[in-house]
């Protein structure tokens, strides 16, 4: 099959196996390439392992710090007529690279705020790794079912309190418009805490520790993105806000059981803007990264997913000279580079400029396109797109 990219909406329904396996061996060399110093993890389980910092996360563990990892994903395999999703193809090209250097990698295809999927990863735990050091949450997902009651909350991308007025870009056209959302109900604001918010984490490290699977002093970090003005009123202040608040909560409360346990220490890492499949359907992000792109471009301070897991690694959870760096509300910053004043001073002026005409020439839609095109494994230098491939991979 020769496989073209096809875009509904902020969604890619093809992907492509010979450029997603190009994405991870980048992402591989740039991690070979760093001299990390000092002891990592070594036996780590990343829930939500397939993409982006996820994918990224078990990169570094694994090619960073020779790490056994297991990873947990929700993705759809490949058929004779059909392209799996890029999730799956990085999973199959990182599974093979890491044979290939002999390290353990085993990855479970679940349902992850099941019941079941915590059954089968201490299962698998238990059977082929020993004790975990490090737990990586990074899912992502619109749903969730409770595991318990079964009922199944939705997340909604709204603001909090009153109704925000906003640019933003549709990425199919490059049209720049102005975008109303209505304020988020109270129940809507729930369910978006139950999605999004740190109940499935602390769900996950009370299953690990109470199988006994957990290290003394184990570290767990979950991803979050807080921004800055701009994006405050559609993020931080908004629905998806709350949410995050909630991983903070669930923080302080995994650790305070881990602590009165055999150690360890739960972090939210705060990480910077990038070109996700989640950040391209929050209103507002596409348009914001686009300008925030070429102010970090033009200043050298640009970092994509596995620069700044690197970092996080290597210079903050991991860094044999230091602790981490951490704000008032104990979270690790590995973002300060974007809220850097400088930095947010001209995104604001760009902003304040920005239309539809000259969207283009002032921001790096260019560079949003490429990196989104990138998700799904296209536009990778080097790969024959003319070529027959087999979409099973």
């Amino acid at each position: 099959m020769i496989i073209k990219p096809k875009v509904r909406g902020f969604i890619c329904t093809t992907s492509h196996p010979v450029g997603c396996a190009a994405n991870v061996e980048e992402q591989v060399k740039f991690v070979e390439q760093q001299n990390i110093r000092g002891n990592g993890p070594q036996n780590v389980l990343i829930l939500g392992c397939s993409t982006g910092y996820g994918l990224a996360s078990r990169i570094v563990s694994a090619f960073g710090y020779g790490a056994k990892t297991l990873g947990v994903m929700f993705e759809k395999p490949g058929t004779e007529k059909r392209t799996a999703s890029a999730g799956y193809y990085n999973t199959l090209a990182f599974e093979e690279r890491a044979r290939n250097k002999g390290l353990y990698a085993k990855t479970l295809n679940l349902d992850a705020f099941s019941q079941e999927a915590k059954a089968e990863v201490i299962e698998a735990i238990q059977a082929d790794m020993g004790k975990i050091d490090l737990v990586v949450y990074s899912l992502a997902s619109p749903r969730r079912k409770d595991p318990v009651t079964g009922e199944v909350y939705s997340s909604v991308l709204k603001p909090v309190g009153e109704a925000v007025t906003r640019k933003t870009l549709n990425t199919d056209s490059g049209e720049v418009s102005e975008l109303t959302l209505e304020p988020a109900s109270q129940e809507e604001i729930d369910a978006t805490i139950k999605v999004m918010g740190g109940e499935d984490w602390e769900l996950w490290m009370d299953a690990l520790d109470q199988a006994g699977v957990l290290a003394p002093n184990a570290k767990t970090t979950a991803y979050t993105y807080i921004g800055k003005e701009l994006t405050w009123p559609i993020y931080g202040h908004a629905t998806i806000g709350k949410a995050k608040e909630d991983l903070d909560r669930a923080a302080q409360a995994i650790t305070g059981k881990l602590q009165a346990g055999q150690g360890g220490k739960a972090r939210v890492s705060v990480l910077k803007a990038l070109v996700t499949q989640a950040s391209s359907a929050i209103p507002v992000m596409p348009l914001y990264i686009s300008l925030l792109y070429r102010v970090m471009k033009e200043q050298g301070t640009h970092e994509g997913a596995i620069e700044q897991i690197y970092r996080l690694l290597a210079e903050e959870l991991y860094n044999p000279d230091r602790d981490p760096i951490l704000d008032e509300s104990g979270r690790v910053r590995v973002d300060l580079k974007e809220l850097d004043d400088e930095v947010q001073t001209r995104v604001e002026q760009l902003w304040q400029e920005v239309t539809t005409e000259n969207v283009k020439s002032i921001s790096d839609f260019a560079g949003y396109q490429a990196d989104f095109f990138r998700l799904f494994g296209f536009g990778v230098p080097g790969v024959d797109y003319e070529a027959d491939v087999d979409p099973r991979g």
